[in-house]
């Protein structure tokens, strides 16, 4: 099971840092290059065993309280045809740091498991 999660962790890294990579022409980029690179080197870290769970844990937390935070006021999809775009790019936003809040919460769950057995 060990093998799995790491190369869950390797794969998300890749995925995190072509999110990354895919920034570069937005507005705010450099603060979306600077979260996606940190979910990348969180995941290196997670798959190479070299992370606490406690760091992991107040990265889920922190990605958390972004999605809540930025969750348009009406959500209107992904697509910038389905309606207005500070709605729409708030969405993209706000689900990309609950999909990051998602995995530090499992990498944490599975520090944890595994310093318990």
């Amino acid at each position: 099971m060990k093998i799995v999660f790491k190369i869950i962790g390797f794969l998300f890294a890749a995925l995190f840092l072509f999110s990354a990579v895919l920034q570069y022409n937005d507005p705010d980029s450099f603060i979306w290059i600077l979260i996606w690179g940190a979910a990348a080197v969180l995941s290196v870290l997670f798959a190479l065993s070299k992370v606490s769970s406690k760091v992991l844990l107040v990265a889920a937390i922190v990605s958390f309280i972004g999605f809540i935070y930025l969750y348009p006021p009406e959500f209107q999809g992904f697509d910038l045809d389905d309606g207005d775009i500070k709605n729409v790019e708030l969405g993209r936003e706000a689900f990309g740091l609950l999909i990051i809040s998602i995995m530090m919460f499992l990498y944490t769950f599975r520090i944890s498991y595994v310093k318990r057995k």
